[in-house]
């Protein structure tokens, strides 16, 4: 399965994605894999949840194939839709999120992890918006809880990717390590949170989240606004068609 779930005895969910060859994920996928995390959060029974995945990286965004190979608009906005939803199922779930990040996180895995609760990386791991590079918007939400304002803009506008090692130095990320010592780091962590009176922890995750200074969902809303925008002007297209035949952004 695409998408699988495990549960140990500690309370310990662990969410797995398996979409080879890079985790970009369909439509469908992204509305799945909300409800699986959702569902993991709302069973009593679970302390935390770990998100991993398996393969070359952690998360490539959406499968533009898939949107460029579907006619008309019903792809971009399932994408959308999902994209929207599984990054509100992180952010809104009942118990906190770990995300276990290998390799590459890009697009899509950027709305992810931005609204975790706790990152942890391999030291292989970058992490990118690559959106206007695609004719897209989106996840600026998202990368601006990972590095200061200016540091975003200037990733945003570039589309160059960032370290796990200077997400470390910025304390968003909480710990680097080997590829291999990965999801061990992510249980050991996970097993701190477990240990704690669950009652509690779902108390601290509301409470943090409704202090939060800024509505995820809202601020990602009003982006996805200017990402149809370009789609309806056709620019969108462009961009996405370039990347489908030569794997690289228009012009490059």
């Amino acid at each position: 399965m695409p998408i699988t779930t495990a549960r140990d005895d500690a309370g310990i969910v662990t969410v797995t994605v398996d979409f080879p060859p890079v985790n970009a994920l369909p439509s469908a996928a992204w509305f799945e894999l909300a409800e699986k995390i959702l569902d993991a959060g709302d069973d009593p029974r679970t302390s935390v949840v770990i998100l991993t995945a398996q393969g070359r990286g952690f998360n490539a965004g959406v499968d533009i194939k898939e949107m460029q190979a579907t006619e008309g608009f019903d792809a971009l906005i399932g994408a959308n839709r999902g994209c929207a939803a599984a990054f509100s199922a992180v952010y809104d779930c009942a118990v906190p999120v770990i995300v276990a990040v290998n390799g590459f996180c890009v697009g899509g895995g950027i709305g992810l992890v931005g609204n975790a609760d706790v990152i942890v990386a391999s030291d292989d791991a970058v992490f990118g918006l690559p959106e206007v590079d695609r004719g897209a918007l989106g996840a600026a939400t998202h990368l601006a809880r990972l590095v200061p304002q200016h540091l975003m803009r200037t990733l945003y506008f570039t589309a160059q990717n960032v370290t796990a090692q200077q997400l470390e130095h910025f304390g968003s990320v909480y710990k680097v390590v080997p590829r291999e010592q990965l999801l061990a780091t992510a249980r050991e962590v996970a097993a701190l949170i477990a240990a704690k009176d669950t009652r509690v922890i779902r108390a601290a995750k509301a409470a943090i989240n409704n202090i939060d200074p800024v509505d995820v969902k809202r601020s990602y809303l009003l982006e996805q606004r200017y990402t149809y925008e370009l789609n309806l002007a056709g620019v969108a297209d462009e961009h996405r068609d370039a990347f489908v035949e030569t794997g690289k952004p228009k012009g490059a």
